[in-house]
């Protein structure tokens, strides 16, 4: 958006340093500066992008008319979710985004300048060093951290090695399987309810092994993975809109 007016990244290093300006200034957007962040989002205006600039500020602004622009453009309307969901679940999809973004505009350097296989992988190790945008903003470096210590200082450990099932969720109306209907005519019902329910996105039948959310707009169940939702995810989101019904606000 700001037209480039820094020198232009062409190695490695460069366009690592880029990548370093233009997140600190995101993230001071959605921690430090998130009041005046906040303000300026309003879901009256047009389209509006949240951009992160080299030298370590932010702007939000509209997105360049040219086509195709000089650089990746960021999520376009960030401002028309604002009031539609909780403060802190819309600077964490705002995080998302623009972690996305970050990645795209250094990898267009990339391609532009002829980057080879080992630049590239040098510089996504480079990136990947640094916690992204995401889990500065909620605290997930934090908690994996405290996770790691703990299970390193506990003399009990799970055979299989892997860190695949979570806790008990905090949630257990959004990490539950499909509703069952409270009836003293014992499990046997209820197990016939679960196998008739079905995901909202595939079609497909309830799996007892699959993590399941409910969107509270519809109530319709999906799959976490067809709608890219994680347990860990679901964790932070206290009122869950499907994409249907995410879509019908937007069009409104």
């Amino acid at each position: 958006m700001e037209g480039i007016p820094h020198p232009i990244p062409r190695t490695v290093e460069e366009v690592f340093s880029d990548f370093k300006g233009r997140r600190a200034g995101l993230i001071k957007a959605l921690t430090n500066d998130v009041e005046k962040f906040y303000q300026q989002c309003d879901p009256e205006k047009e389209n509006l992008c949240l951009y992160g600039l080299p030298n370590e500020t932010w702007e939000v602004n509209l997105p360049v008319e040219e086509v195709p622009p000089e650089l990746p453009e960021p999520a376009l309307g960030i401002n028309f979710a604002r009031d539609g969901m909780q403060e802190k679940d819309w600077l964490s999809l705002v995080a998302v985004h623009s972690d996305s973004w970050l990645l795209a505009v250094a990898f267009y350097f990339g391609a532009r300048f002829g980057f080879g296989k080992n630049e590239r992988k040098r510089l996504f190790q480079m990136i990947n060093d640094l916690p992204t945008i995401f889990e500065v903003v909620t605290g997930t470096v934090k908690q994996v951290k405290d996770q790691s210590a703990t299970q390193n200082n506990s003399g009990k450990s799970k055979s299989s090695g892997k860190m695949r099932q979570p806790e008990a969720p905090a949630k257990p109306v959004k990490m539950s399987p499909p509703p069952k209907e409270d009836d003293e005519s014992g499990e046997e019902e209820e197990e016939d309810d679960e196998q008739g329910a079905t995901c909202g996105a595939c079609g497909d039948n309830y799996g007892t092994d699959e993590f399941w959310i409910c969107c509270d707009i519809c109530e319709r169940w999906f799959h976490g993975k067809c709608v890219k939702i994680t347990p860990a995810k679901a964790e932070h989101i206290k009122q869950y809109k499907c994409p249907g019904c995410s879509n019908k606000r937007t069009r409104v």
